[in-house]
């Protein structure tokens, strides 16, 4: 039985996580998910989901066998335990796989790491595209309900 392990924050998610997902759990039999703590996450902003909605909404997705918060303290402690034979990095994870690869082996945890490609098909496969997006799209419509208001009170 190969396990395959994927992580990351899937806060809002999208079809680029999907695809992640799908492609990882092409390469075993059952597909574990480290879902970030929200207290672990520095090298992007804060998610507008919290840990345990992120956690439902992975669990529930058809790839995924078991999904799993990471662990506050250890990121390692988490994959010791599952013992997997591959770790997927999505397209824009952070991680090097070459510097993953060796602090795996310092922790002798025997796991092949594995770089999934991008999924081009979508135009929205950042959860920091989406955002930009409602910000947009906030901003846009604020900026017509004002002027409609402004025509409708003679002031335009």
């Amino acid at each position: 039985m190969i396990r395959v392990v994927a992580t990351g924050t899937f806060d809002i998610l999208h079809p680029g996580h999907l695809w992640y997902l799908e492609e990882s759990a092409k390469l075993g039999d059952e597909l574990y998910v480290i879902v970030a703590r929200d207290a672990n996450i520095r090298h992007k902003p804060r998610p507008v989901i919290p840990e345990e909605q992120r956690l439902v909404m992975v669990a529930a997705l058809k790839p995924v066998t078991h999904a799993v918060l990471g662990d506050l303290e250890d990121m390692f402690r988490p994959i010791r335990e599952i013992k997997p034979d591959i770790i997927t990095l999505g397209c824009n994870q952070h991680f090097d796989p070459e510097t993953l690869q060796k602090a795996l082996e310092k922790q002798n945890i025997r796991a092949q790491v594995v770089r999934i490609s991008e999924h081009s098909s979508s135009p929205f496969t950042s959860s920091r595209d989406i955002v930009r997006k409602i910000a947009e799209l906030t901003h846009q419509r604020s900026q017509t309900r004002e002027t409609k208001e402004q025509r409708e009170c003679g002031a335009v």
